[in-house]
């Protein structure tokens, strides 16, 4: 018997990662006792029912991540972003969570978390590079 291949798989359809982390948390499962993961997931939509913005990541074991923040062009300025923000910490505290974090750039938003509420825990410069990729978390009660 063989031991396992590596190979490039670049181009692996969406379904392929998603099984893998499925594998993943079911080990965190097993190793903290901790099954309460759930999906957070705000959508913005327009009167024809497309989406134009979002607010989406999970909760989990007493914390909660924003994996995804995201408001269309024509959109921005007008508080839907601190609106999806609301939304998700709003749920987040009522599921329970103590903390939430988030990862942005410099580039994107990273006013919009800290007016909210949410402090700098680390800045990573150079990611990408002449950019700050800025880790922050919110303390919630």
């Amino acid at each position: 018997m063989t031991g396992p291949r590596l190979q490039a798989e670049h181009d692996l359809a969406a379904a392929g990662p998603d099984a893998i982390e499925a594998r993943l948390d079911a080990d965190n499962r097993r190793l903290t006792g901790r099954g309460d993961d759930r999906a957070l997931v705000f959508v913005l939509r327009d009167d024809e029912g497309r989406a134009v913005g979002a607010a989406a990541g999970y909760s989990w074991a007493g914390i909660a991540e924003l994996t995804l923040m995201w408001v269309d062009e024509a959109y921005r300025g007008l508080g839907h972003g601190r609106k999806l923000l609301d939304a998700f910490v709003a749920e987040a505290a009522a599921r329970g969570s103590l903390r939430i974090w988030v990862s942005t750039h410099d580039f994107q938003a990273p006013g919009l978390y800290e007016k909210a509420g949410f402090e700098r825990m680390a800045e990573l410069t150079g990611w990408p590079e002449g950019h700050s990729n800025i880790i922050l978390c919110k303390t919630i009660g």
